[in-house]
């Protein structure tokens, strides 16, 4: 019969010390920082720092806004390019 060889522990596997994951440290709400309760649709370049290039809008994991700030950041964002304050995209 073939011997099987146990499989090193992750104790013991070369590479992270102990098997320890990276964790990143939360995003704070630049919005909650501010202390701003209306995010207002004609306010282009705050709305700006929250649509890339591209025209998308950022999700709250890589923006770091809370959930109440993030539902009025995509209406006005929505809101502002209905009105031709901001491009739906760029070419």
């Amino acid at each position: 019969m073939s011997e099987q060889r146990e499989q090193p522990r992750r104790e013991d596997r070369p590479g992270r010390p102990g098997g320890r994951r990276f964790v990143r440290a939360r995003k704070s709400c630049k919005l909650c920082a501010e202390r701003i309760d209306y995010v207002d649709y004609k306010d282009t370049r705050m709305l700006g720092a929250f649509v890339p290039e591209r025209g998308k809008i950022l999700p709250r994991r890589i923006s770091g806004t809370c959930a109440p700030h993030q539902r009025m950041l995509a209406v006005a964002i929505k809101r502002a390019r209905n009105a031709a304050f901001l491009p739906f995209a760029t070419d």
